[in-house]
């Protein structure tokens, strides 16, 4: 499982050295090849979400007690992420202030207060993400906290149901040993009664003996 994570690792790191290096090119790219660098820049966005999200269900099946180290480089990426993101924004509102300048005639005190208003926008729109992103992270916890828990409850019960089995074998055991042992008694005191039958029956033959002989004498 941990060799998958790092196969996804690897895939990711490579491609956000790659995001990068494109994002820092556009501003310098003329304006049909920043159109075609903003799209490919895009695709690897939405690309490299998809690994984090391999990443983090491959984080979940990993056993709780080995959790932790994957789950901060999880977080580390997330922010990588949302850096790579955000200067993706910036570099597409310059982008589309050169292109709507070129289009309209703006002059640069209205290109100036346009982007400035855009970046605010912007700065806005990250907070808010930051917030989910946030409220997504206390869920995943809570979630694993949540699967913690019942693996221990998984554990206890198993704990519970083997004692009993192993009381269920005692008392089948003391059933059998008592068993024997109510035999075994059985068997003594018939054996006792036999005897004292016996004894009896040597002492009524020895009276008997006795009366003949002095009978005939």
């Amino acid at each position: 499982m941990s060799s998958d994570f790092e196969g996804y690792e690897q895939d990711f790191a490579v491609l956000t050295a790659e995001i990068t290096n494109k994002i820092a090119r556009v501003p310098r790219l003329p304006p049909d090849e920043k159109k075609q660098m903003v799209a490919n820049v895009e695709k690897q966005l939405e690309e490299a979400k998809e690994l984090l999200e391999q990443m983090d269900l491959e984080v979940r099946d990993i056993p709780p007690q080995s959790r932790g180290m994957y789950s901060n480089r999880m977080r580390s990426y997330k922010q990588e992420m949302g850096k790579l993101e955000t200067d993706f924004k910036r570099s597409r509102i310059a982008y589309s202030d050169e292109v709507r300048n070129e289009l309209l005639g703006d002059d640069g005190n209205s290109s100036e207060n346009q982007r400035a208003h855009l970046l605010d926008n912007t700065e806005r729109l990250e907070r808010s993400s930051r917030r989910l992103e946030a409220g997504y992270q206390i869920a995943v916890e809570t979630e694993q906290i949540g699967q913690e828990m019942l693996e221990n409850l998984s554990h206890d019960r198993e704990k519970i149901q083997r004692a009993r089995e192993r009381l269920r074998e005692t008392d089948a055991n003391l059933g059998k040993s008592s068993r024997i042992l109510t035999g075994m008694l059985r068997r003594i005191i018939q054996n006792r009664i036999l005897l004292i039958i016996l004894a009896i029956i040597v002492v009524i033959t020895i009276l008997m003996a006795i009366i003949l002989y002095v009978k005939r004498h």
